[in-house]
């Protein structure tokens, strides 16, 4: 059986865009497969329309190491409206609720720790949850909202930075993998004896990623001049996993484990650096400056996870 030849070009690599409002995470990364001519393309961690900032773009061989962004590190800023409840928890919804009441930053700080650590959060009844097989989202086009059970969220920091006025507050959030930020808006308006939406939403990093490595999508657009965009704009595969504890191995080792080997920590004693879990955690193997792939600590062996 003859395989049909990929369209577009073989690249591989990270591209981190600071998205615009309106667009979907999916809109952009259709768009880059375009521009770039790119034969394989995905997105590092979904952003709502409505919001803005870092979404990594994923090329090739740099898909593979998608999950362990997404499991990174977020920070995120956002403006709560108070007063005003939507179906989305969002300003691009439908008004359902209203209210008079509006808190003080007394109340508001009061009312922070218990939605900071590990909380059960709902999620929005507009998200990508599945509920029989259905999205969320689309139950809730349809007319029939779900009725979604909490999840365990992981919230590592929920601070008030600015009160601009009595309707309006804006956050900073430092969060773990899977916690919707218009959740936490909703539930902050309620725990605070009103309701509320949120108004605008930027991400700031996603794992190793920040803004300073973000490139405004309507810069990479085609031009006359520049019919497809650069791949020079790319950066490695392995930037992804710069957060993940590196370990050095000799060659003879890398070959090894390159051919699916686990080496005993026994061996590596002396070498494990102290921020990998000896009990399940990943490390970055690394031969010199080159990165073998990703492996676990489990069981007194370091074992391949995911060979790049």
């Amino acid at each position: 059986m003859r395989h049909r030849k990929q369209r577009g070009r073989p690249l591989d690599g990270w591209l981190i865009i600071d998205k615009p409002q309106g667009l979907t995470s999916t809109d952009v990364v259709n768009r880059l497969k375009r521009w770039f001519d790119a034969q394989k393309c995905g997105h590092g961690g979904t952003l709502d329309p409505l919001a803005t900032g870092l979404l990594p773009i994923a090329f090739g061989a740099a898909t593979k190491t998608v999950p362990y962004v997404m499991d990174g590190t977020k920070l995120y800023r956002f403006t709560l409206r108070f007063g005003e409840a939507r179906d989305t928890d969002d300003a691009d919804g439908q008004v359902i609720e209203t209210s008079e009441a509006r808190p003080t930053d007394e109340q508001i700080r009061a009312a922070l720790p218990a939605l900071t650590g590990d909380i059960m959060q709902v999620p929005p009844v507009f998200s990508a949850v599945k509920v029989a097989g259905e999205r969320a989202y689309d139950l809730s086009r349809a007319g029939a909202p779900p009725v979604l059970d909490p999840r365990p969220a992981r919230v590592d920091r929920f601070e008030l930075i600015e009160r601009v006025d009595a309707d309006t507050a804006v956050f900073e959030v430092q969060s773990g993998k899977g916690v919707y930020m218009r959740s936490l808006a909703r539930d902050l308006a309620r725990a605070c004896g009103t309701v509320g939406h949120i108004a605008a939403l930027r991400r700031l990093r996603v794992g190793p990623f920040t803004e300073a490595q973000a490139i405004p999508l309507d810069k990479l657009a085609p031009t006359e001049d520049t019919p497809r965009a650069s791949p020079d704009l790319l950066l490695p595969v392995a930037t992804a996993l710069a957060d993940i504890p590196a370990l050095a191995l000799t060659e003879a080792e890398a070959f090894g484990l390159s051919n699916g080997q686990a080496i005993s920590l026994v061996t590596l004693m002396g070498r494990i650096p102290g921020a990998a879990d000896p009990d399940g955690g990943l490390a970055r193997a690394m031969a010199g400056s080159r990165v073998i792939g990703l492996c676990r600590l489990e069981d007194g062996w370091l074992r391949p996870e995911r060979l790049l």
